[in-house]
């Protein structure tokens, strides 16, 4: 794949499905999907990997998929976790700046930043985000971008975001064995809020709720900033579960069931509105009310909305609701159930829309595009982007640096070497210390 060509791919490893998509910039900043590859997801249980050969697989399938949709051939991807291992903490950190008659510059952020990745997480976890939130300069509260500002002190709070060391290193093994290098690593909620979700309702106070097959992502932000994120080990693949045990039909029924019949709001259907559904083998055909299917469907959703606004009342206080202006938006593929906006509305009071990933989109793009089934990839695509476009502004600094030392004498070739080493980002790190674990496992 050529690298001038500005292109980068989203791999969301999901519980349903497996989503590989390209993308790229056009000249207006949007983005342009040149090709969509998806695959039954095998070997993934609520978000996390349990079955490595199954899972490469389907990567493997969705990869040739896309490839053959875009005629490129894909090298690098952009992974999206998620998983009920995910936690999040808030953290506050200071540096003491040596020379405050020095701007703070973006070497000192890092130093913050990096300096927050020490901190001792429980055994077998590993930090996969640190967000700084709002910075304080000797002592000035509430600011939210410090360089160019003076100051002996910085300091920061911080959302960080855990995970499982071994769950993250599975994905990594997928990834590498499906012959693909690892490009990144993104937390999914915050994937799919890049891509739904607009700079006013972020700054308004939003929360964003990605219901998929194995999980519902949640993740809160206000004032421009994200604020708290959860993973609830709850998705799409429960309501499919319970239909089938509630009705006595095999997964592949209650799953078209649900998709084509099914309704959160059992009011909506009346008595004598009947499904038949074929019997296996020979047997009679089973009919199955739909008021009854919209019952069962219901009574779980209700659960997951119930857990996930358990977790926005938790984050900050009961006032909340007020501070979260633009409400709730639902994405992923288990928004799509019908009258679920009406019964998240009921639950929590809270206004609520469904979130199409076309934010960022080229306004020329295929409906299917800005399915909500997509957003997760459509963010990863995005967050690749991101990534190599600060790659290419690095390394155009790196060439003006190299170019400065050959005019400066050897000493000085140190004091300009040693920032330069500093400014891989935590994830870069993360990334690398994946792909180092790989190589020396092999």
């Amino acid at each position: 794949m050529e690298e001038n060509n500005n292109i980068s791919v989203g791999l969301d490893i999901g519980t349903t499905k497996i989503v590989a998509m390209i993308g790229r910039k056009n000249e207006y900043g949007k983005m342009e999907i040149l090709g969509i590859g998806k695959a039954k997801s095998l070997g993934v249980h609520r978000g996390v990997v349990n079955n490595i050969t199954q899972t490469t697989q389907s990567i493997q399938q969705a990869v040739q998929e896309a490839e053959a949709a875009s005629g490129m051939k894909i090298n690098e991807v952009t992974v999206g976790i998620a998983g009920q291992h995910i936690r999040s903490l808030q953290h506050s950190d200071y540096i003491t700046r040596e020379n405050s008659e020095v701007v703070i510059d973006e070497d000192d952020i890092d130093r913050l930043i990096n300096q927050v990745h020490k901190l001792v997480m429980l055994p077998g976890e590993e930090i996969i985000h640190v967000l700084p939130q709002e910075y304080k300069v000797d002592g000035q509260a509430e600011i939210k971008e410090p360089i160019g500002m003076y100051g002996g002190r910085l300091e920061a709070n911080f959302h960080v975001v855990v995970g499982q060391v071994s769950s993250i290193r599975n994905i990594g093994r997928c990834v590498k064995s499906a012959g693909l290098e690892l490009e990144g690593i993104t937390l999914e909620p915050l994937a799919s809020a890049n891509a739904v979700l607009s700079e006013d309702e972020k700054d308004a106070g939003v929360a964003l709720i990605d219901i998929g097959g194995g999980t519902t992502d949640l993740a809160i932000f206000r004032d421009g900033i994200i604020r708290h994120t959860a993973v609830i080990p709850f998705g799409g693949n429960v309501i499919t579960e319970d239909i089938k045990e509630g009705c006595s039909i095999i997964e592949k029924q209650a799953e078209l069931l649900k998709i084509k019949f099914g309704s959160a709001w059992p009011g909506e259907n009346k008595d004598n509105e009947i499904v038949s559904i074929p019997g296996l083998r020979g047997r009679e055909p089973k009919e199955i009310t739909l008021k009854n299917l919209s019952k069962i469907i219901h009574a779980r959703v209700v659960e997951i909305i119930e857990q996930v606004y358990v977790e926005i009342k938790n984050y900050g206080h009961e006032e909340q609701k007020k501070k979260l202006i633009a409400g709730i938006v639902l994405t992923g593929g288990g928004s799509q159930l019908k009258h679920l906006k009406q019964l998240v509305e009921y639950i929590t009071g809270m206004d609520t829309r469904i979130g199409y990933p076309n934010e960022h989109l080229a306004g020329n793009s295929d409906d299917e595009v800005t399915s909500p089934l997509f957003a997760t990839a459509v963010g990863l695509v995005m967050d690749g982007l991101k990534r190599q476009d600060k790659k290419r502004a690095e390394s155009a600094a790196e060439a003006a640096l190299e170019a400065n030392e050959e005019l400066e004498e050897n000493e000085q070739e140190q004091t300009i070497e040693q920032p330069r080493k500093e400014r891989k980002t935590f994830l870069d790190k993360l990334t690398e210390r994946v792909k180092d674990f790989l190589d020396n496992a092999e």
